[in-house]
């Protein structure tokens, strides 16, 4: 008797411990950051976006430039455009823990959504280099002509569609060969690119024009125009259903919001001097940009399109990206009870059943 009582005993101090842990464990799980490019500081903010606090600074090399997160949101990967590098940073760290000699002055990366490969515009190479996650080493250059810019990627991982400000074109990468399958001419200095959640439309600013281009990814074809004052970042809500263009006029700073649905502006957000990059939460709630001349990132609520935070990081910021979403689900039990709440990609869920109908049916 003694002896069971002294296992039932050691059963529930382990079972309160476990749980103890896991309480502490939850919340890290949804905890999210954004990765904010200092370029003139040669660092990296770490923001706590549900505190709108910075809650570290790291060093990297010099000018960094674009910032993208693995999809699984262990690494960081940072492009240093005077050191002719990417950064790696452990996120659970936030340390450098290594540093790719890539070509002269790259800006722009992403990575494939396995996250086995990153791409990065090499500007003053003229190319695009494809690095090798697993070993942080450089497998394959691509030429794609002068300056090469923005990167994005298709959803199913098939195509990269770069910017290049030199050619005022963006070429199509096959990411299973590795070379250029199409280019599309914008008129003029093509700067920020993002591809819709459904893999169907490419959004691109071009600086120099005023203009965003919609590119129909199945036939590589401009089909729309949209007049902006001076567009350069792109960034698209996780639903699709709008695509936020940084505007950096002089004197001045501004976000338009278009409409993806009929590709017409429907607001215009004023923020800080110079305004440059910018990410959107999974959730599709906030907007983050990064404001050069004002040494600040703007918060945007996207339920009202009005600046909620103002924070300031270091001098001059450029690129920001922000912890991948979680998901998609892939079986009937993690939609149970709350579980459907927690997933952002493809899309954030309205209940239970529409969890379950997307592990059902894929849509």
């Amino acid at each position: 008797m003694q002896s069971r009582k002294h296992w039932l005993s050691l059963a529930i101090r382990c079972l309160v411990g476990w749980l103890g842990i896991a309480m502490l464990a939850a919340p890290s799980q949804a905890q999210r950051f954004a990765y904010v490019t200092n370029s003139s500081s040669s660092s990296i903010s770490v923001i706590d976006t549900a505190t709108n606090a910075v809650t570290t600074t790291i060093g990297v090399g010099a000018r960094p430039i674009g910032v993208a997160f693995t999809p699984d949101g262990s690494r960081v990967y940072v492009a240093n455009s005077e050191s002719n590098s990417v950064s790696v940073i452990d996120t659970a760290t936030n340390t450098v823990i290594t540093d790719i000699a890539v070509g002269s002055f790259p800006q722009g990366l992403a990575f494939t959504p396995d996250g086995s490969r990153a791409y990065v515009g090499s500007s003053f190479s003229n190319s695009v280099l494809v690095i090798d996650t697993a070993t942080n080493t450089v497998i394959a250059t691509i030429d794609i002509g002068r300056d090469s810019t923005a990167v994005a990627i298709t959803p199913d991982g098939s195509r990269a569609y770069l910017t290049s400000t030199g050619t005022g074109a963006v070429s199509v990468i096959n990411t299973a060969n590795n070379t250029v399958i199409a280019t599309i001419g914008m008129g003029g200095n093509p700067v920020g690119v993002a591809i819709t959640p459904d893999g169907s439309r490419a959004y691109v600013a071009n600086n120099s024009t005023a203009s965003v281009s919609v590119i129909d990814t199945a036939t590589n074809t401009v089909i729309a125009t949209i007049t902006q004052a001076q567009p350069n970042g792109v960034a698209i809500t996780p639903d699709g259903s709008r695509a936020y263009v940084t505007n950096n006029p002089t004197p001045g700073g501004s976000v338009s919001v278009i409409d993806t649905a009929t590709n017409t502006v429907i607001t215009t957000v004023g923020v800080g001097l110079n305004a440059q990059l910018l990410a959107i939460t999974p959730d599709g709630t906030h907007v983050y940009v990064a404001c050069f001349s004002a040494n600040s990132v703007f918060v945007i609520d996207t339920s009202t399109n009005t600046v909620s935070a103002t924070i300031s990081v270091g001098a001059n910021p450029v690129g920001v990206a922000i912890t991948p979403g979680i998901g998609p689900p892939t079986n009937k039990s993690q939609c149970k009870k709350d579980g459907w709440k927690l997933f952002t990609i493809p899309r954030k869920f309205r209940n239970q059943g529409d969890c379950v109908s997307f592990v059902n049916t894929g849509k």
